[in-house]
């Protein structure tokens, strides 16, 4: 079963009660990892801009 956070309701739901539509991120494996999906992408979002950032800083050095 996968499992899929709601950012509008700010639930987790399970593939029957998942609600369709752009307001949900998902699939995770487990309900844990769907309660930190903002949090986890929150981190991924800043390592990513960061990375972008580094590759910015390198590209300018040419």
């Amino acid at each position: 079963m996968a499992f899929w956070f709601n950012i509008s309701t700010g639930k987790v739901e399970t593939d029957e009660t998942r609600s369709r539509g752009e307001d949900v991120m998902g699939p995770y494996a487990t309900e844990e990892e769907a309660s930190h999906a903002l949090e986890t992408a929150r981190a991924k979002t800043e390592r990513w801009d960061e990375e972008d950032r580094a590759w910015a800083d390198e590209d300018g050095d040419d």
